[in-house]
């Protein structure tokens, strides 16, 4: 296989792999001061996340929809000692922005540590080849690094993602790190220290379920940036709907251009639900127990396209979001269907433009 089609064989590349291209674009009329071992400095990052036109013409499509003050209080913080941490609900945006900086700064974004709650602390600091330190010894050979100790030896910034998924006596092994910039390896009498550029991004949601709350010594050593979910409706659909062409790609899934219909019409529903009243403010609606993400909202739409595509004529219709939109509102069968339920009565029904929609609803949650 060749390297490009071996590239495009690819289910998700990786943001330096997908933009590679404004990455250099950006990498050659950057002519601004860059920390040590980054790639592009502050601006250039900033750039790169919220997109802009380059003085040779170059368009830089926007990763991030938001706040400009918040990514540029985020991309400040990386370029200190201080480590960030990326704190919101869920589809706001943290693990998509972690690794668009790290990408942007380090040009590798695969430095990652997924908390889950099996995490171990080999995962944090290191571990060990046990065929090596048998036949040879402790030594550094038969070390196995984490990404966390990589990223310390190359100046790199390493992304921990739901940090707050990891166990407490796990997460707190990263004080060291922070503080003092030193991985001991006491097994060889000896440490590793961080060169300059090295950084730590981690996400977090505090409003799951399941979550270990950060010690407060730990806490103290991150610049805390809280990503909110979309401002505007127009916001979000614009979100979901890069989003959705992007991924749409990658699963060889067409968008249609009258998608852009369904799109608002499943923001319009996940923002209703999710605010407690119609986007109008005239009717007051109950809150399902789901966040209703806007990430969901890229699921449910993916999920819709893939219906169209192998099971329809390729046009997005009402019938081809209903389904997903129900799995993502009613995770509670009780509570969540009587939400969903008095919802379709009171909003959807009454919506002449939403009959077939109300329909195909009524369809799938019988």
């Amino acid at each position: 296989m060749t390297d490009i089609a071996a590239e495009t064989a690819l289910l998700r590349p990786h943001a330096e792999q997908l933009y590679a291209d404004e990455l250099a674009a950006l990498a050659r009329v950057d002519d601004r001061t860059r920390p040590a071992n980054w790639l592009l400095s502050p601006w250039a990052v900033v750039t790169y996340l919220l997109g802009g036109t380059l003085p040779d013409g170059t368009a830089i499509t926007p990763k991030y929809i938001g706040s400009r003050r918040l990514i540029e209080i985020a991309v400040a913080t990386i370029a200190t000692d201080r480590a960030l941490l990326l704190l919101g609900v869920p589809g706001t945006a943290k693990s998509w922005v972690s690794e668009h900086l790290a990408a942007a700064i380090s040009g590798d974004s695969t430095l990652v540590v997924q908390g889950t709650a099996g995490t171990a602390e080999e995962s944090v600091r290191y571990g060990w080849n046990y065929a090596q330190l048998l036949a040879h010894g402790p030594s550094f050979d038969a070390v196995v690094p984490s990404p966390v100790m990589v990223g310390m030896r190359r100046g790199a910034v390493v992304r921990v993602e739901e940090l707050t998924r990891i166990p407490s006596d796990v997460q707190d092994a990263l004080i060291t790190v922070l503080s003092e910039k030193t991985l001991p390896v006491p097994e060889l009498g000896s440490e590793v220290q961080a060169h300059a550029g090295f950084n730590l991004i981690a996400t977090a949601n505090d409003r799951d379920r399941g979550v270990n709350d950060l010690s407060s010594a730990l806490r103290r050593r991150f610049n805390t940036v809280v990503l909110p979910l979309p401002d505007s409706a127009d916001d979000e659909v614009a979100i979901v709907t890069r989003r959705v062409s992007d991924l749409g790609a990658s699963l060889q899934l067409p968008t249609p251009d009258h998608a852009h219909d369904e799109i608002r019409r499943v923001v319009t529903i996940f923002r209703e639900l999710r605010g407690g009243q119609t986007l109008d403010g005239r009717t007051a609606v109950k809150s399902p127990s789901g966040t209703l993400s806007t990430a969901e909202a890229i699921s449910v739409v993916t999920q819709g396209l893939s219906l169209a595509t192998h099971f329809g004529d390729g046009l997005l219709r009402a019938q081809d979001v209903a389904g997903g939109i129900v799995g993502a509102v009613v995770k509670d069968p009780v509570s969540d269907q009587v939400v969903w339920n008095e919802y379709l009565e009171a909003v959807v029904r009454e919506r002449a433009d939403w009959k077939d929609f109300y329909r195909a609803a009524r369809e799938v949650s019988r």
